[in-house]
């Protein structure tokens, strides 16, 4: 039988020739002409396609109402018929603007309204036809994945790609020990407070009425190490007057805590060993009921804040607005404020309390009615009740615009279960709206950062979250790959331990539920407060500090993933957000181990060191705060993305397997150039790290590189910064 070998040629000169062999005489003679036609057409590349909602692709990236706005399109030079953008499902044709060495540009422009548009690519090459959207590329049209613009949708830009450190107070360092809780000041869940005196102890199981000291004086004097390390932003966990360590039960949202502030009147006392009535724990009274401490207490913090802002950082605080604390002067359960002149009767005390309606209550028992929600069932975490209470309802809008105001000027607020405040969804949403337009009237450049887990985007439509904690677009993933570990420490997923495919499915699935200004200023963290310590994570065994002790939180752990972890941080679109002491090698199970104290005088130096050098690369480089990203390669345990803009190009490589691995990595895709030259950043290994500038050359379009075993590494064109 005949056949005939047919070579194509593409006219893109990174693209390897095809052969393609077929039965010619099966051929009619129509099919014949059909495919010289055919094969005289460039084969549509997919690989080229590309657009995102950066700058680079969207201008302006965050439009106004009725503003005209451009959008962009890349595709393999002279590879397509035509490019339409599907607006709302009405198809604009795109012009071709520009070309260069490999890709074509197509733009059209759009004149907005004030509502929402949804946006995909339809591209044509000869008979192909192919969709293009948040996504990537489709053969179908898929609209769950379109493109979106909320017309006047801002986020601040001081918080795209800044650098944030989140601090738990009570462990960071002790600025004031005059301020420290004493032993049996009080009873909190059944027993009595205890003044822990060795910084380094491990928190105990139950370590929630555990303190060891950290204050805000202690933040103060700290300020010239978090400059150093190169840190934009503070965020701060609860710092309210609370009677838990970790202050997610508050007490009084007007005033800081006498405990992490300025205590000027002290007296009274503390609780005998027989005593667990805290309307008898007179000193802590004393301290936390006492205008004098709390006035004391907010001048500290706005101090705290003036020199923070003084130094070019700013500070968010953590709201709690789902419920509160059942020491709340609203509520008063432990009758703290019951004879204290100037607060009125606690609705846990009164039936005529002015706060009644803020809790929903079952049974009529008053006094001491216990019959209040709690959330989740906690009754230390009274539910506080907005949609029966105008009056709860405008006291927090107040405190929300209170602490962003001047004198305090805090830069924004993070806020705890946001999605499970109120008793509806409708509601949730209403509230939130209401909470954007107090704060941003009061400060329009404060940040709107919520804690969610899940699907964000219902509260990233442009009235309410600015953005979230980063859970699943950049958490979780990187945990996955890196450790095979769930963020608790709880599952280990042999399956996903360095599944390159699951890694960028993950990502670009959760990526999609983002608006681009919305990514760029979302929390990517390592660890925090919540869940296991990162470098825990790395032993990859499961565990809890109550089943298998804190001192196995610290065995067999690999600094090596770490510092690759660390180096993804820096890398990936968002911003980092260091939890205290993971640049210092702390370790720990999930809470309450995750809340050991900062290790002062016992630091890593290395893994400072290497914060430090990856904060002021990721600080430098634009690209990298601000750029697109794209996937260049996957392989078990081995990833490549690029981040770039117009002029600089970023290649990110990870190598975590326990083997060298040379990569061949597509660098054509980001605009590096064939026999370009290209010098590597930054490597980490399983030694530590090293910023010698080795220079490569991609052939071809490709970057040949070799990788140690379990390393990372930075490269970038050799024009940018």
């Amino acid at each position: 039988m005949f056949r005939i070998s047919i070579v194509l040629r593409e006219t893109n000169p990174w693209r390897q020739e095809m052969d393609i062999s077929l039965n010619f005489k099966q051929l009619t003679e129509s099919q014949k002409i059909r495919f010289y036609v055919d094969s005289n057409v460039p084969i549509l590349d997919e690989e080229a396609l590309f657009s995102d909602g950066t700058s680079n692709y969207r201008i302006p990236m965050e439009p106004e109402p009725y503003e005209v706005v451009k959008l962009r399109f890349r595709t393999g030079r002279e590879n397509v018929d035509s490019v339409w953008a599907v607006i709302n499902e009405e198809r604009h044709l795109m012009k071709k603007t520009e070309s260069d060495y490999y890709f074509d540009y197509y733009e059209v422009e759009y004149k907005l309204e004030d509502k929402k548009i949804d946006y995909y690519f339809r591209i044509r090459s000869g008979s192909q036809i192919l969709y293009y959207n948040s996504k990537g590329v489709w053969k179908e049209i898929n609209p769950y994945y379109s493109f979106f613009i909320m017309p006047g949708y801002k986020t601040p830009d001081w918080a795209k790609g800044a650098v944030f450190y989140q601090i738990f107070v009570d462990r960071f360092y002790n600025g004031d020990p005059g301020n420290d809780v004493e032993d049996r000041e009080y009873v909190y869940i059944g027993d009595g407070t205890v003044k822990v005196k060795d910084w380094d102890k491990y928190p105990a199981a139950m370590g929630i009425r555990e303190f060891y000291g950290g204050d805000l004086k202690g933040v103060m004097d700290k300020l010239d190490y978090l400059q150093d390390l190169g840190v934009d932003v503070i965020y701060l966990n609860p710092i309210f007057v609370s009677p838990s360590n970790h202050k997610y039960d508050i007490q009084d949202y007007d005033y800081v805590d006498p405990h992490f502030g300025v205590i000027v009147e002290d007296g009274g006392e503390t609780l005998a060993d027989w005593d667990n009535n805290n309307a008898n724990a007179s000193k802590y009274i004393k301290r936390v009921t006492n205008k004098a401490n709390l006035e004391a207490s907010n001048q500290l913090f706005i101090q705290l804040v003036e020199e923070i802002h003084r130094r070019g950082m700013r500070i968010i605080l953590d709201g709690v607005f789902n419920h509160c604390g059942s020491f709340n002067k609203w509520l008063d359960r432990e009758k703290i404020y019951k004879k204290e002149e100037g607060y009125a009767p606690g609705a846990y005390v009164s039936e005529d309390s002015p706060y009644h309606t803020y809790f929903r209550f079952h049974e009529n028992n008053w006094p001491d009615n216990s019959s209040y929600d709690g959330w989740w069932g906690h009754d230390t975490l009274p539910k506080l009740n907005y949609e029966d209470s105008k009056e709860l309802f405008e006291d927090i809008m107040r405190i929300a615009r209170k602490w962003v105001s001047p004198p305090f000027n805090v830069d924004g607020w993070r806020l705890d279960v946001a999605a499970d405040l109120g008793y509806s969804q409708e509601f949730n949403h209403y509230f939130w709206k209401e909470f954007r337009r107090n704060v941003k009237n009061a400060n329009p450049e404060a940040i709107i950062l919520a804690e969610h887990y899940g699907d964000p985007s219902p509260w990233l439509q442009g009235e309410e979250w600015d953005t979230v904690m980063n859970y699943d677009a950049f958490m979780e993933p990187v945990t996955w790959f890196l450790t095979g570990l769930e963020k608790h420490s709880d599952d280990f997923r042999s399956d996903l331990l360095g599944s390159s495919d699951s890694f960028f499915g993950a990502m670009q699935h959760h990526m999609s539920r983002f608006n681009t200004q919305s990514l760029l200023t979302a929390m990517n963290e390592l660890s925090n407060h919540d869940h296991s310590r990162f470098l825990t994570r790395t032993n990859r065994k499961v565990g809890r500090i109550g089943t298998v002790g804190p001192e196995a939180a610290s065995q067999n752990i690999n600094k090596a993933i770490m510092r690759i972890a660390v180096l993804m941080q820096m890398t990936w679109p968002g911003a980092p957000t260091i939890y205290y002491g993971d640049e210092a090698g702390v370790c720990g199970w999930t809470d309450p181990d995750n809340r050991r104290t900062y290790p002062w005088g016992r630091e890593d130096q290395e893994l400072i060191a290497l914060h430090r050098d990856l904060i002021r690369i990721h600080k430098i480089h634009p690209s990298l705060k601000y750029g697109s990203i794209i996937f260049l390669y996957g392989e078990l345990q081995v990833i490549s993305y690029g981040r770039f803009n117009a002029k600089e190009k970023m290649v990110v490589i990870v190598n975590s397997r326990n083997e060298s691995f040379e990569l061949k990595i597509p660098v054509w895709k980001i605009g590096i150039l064939d026999k370009e030259c290209l010098e590597r950043v930054i490597l980490t290994n399983e030694d530590g790290y090293n910023i010698d500038k080795p220079y490569y050359f991609a052939e071809g379009g490709i970057l040949q590189i070799e990788m140690p075993p379990q390393s990372s590494a930075i490269v970038k064109n050799i024009n940018s910064v």
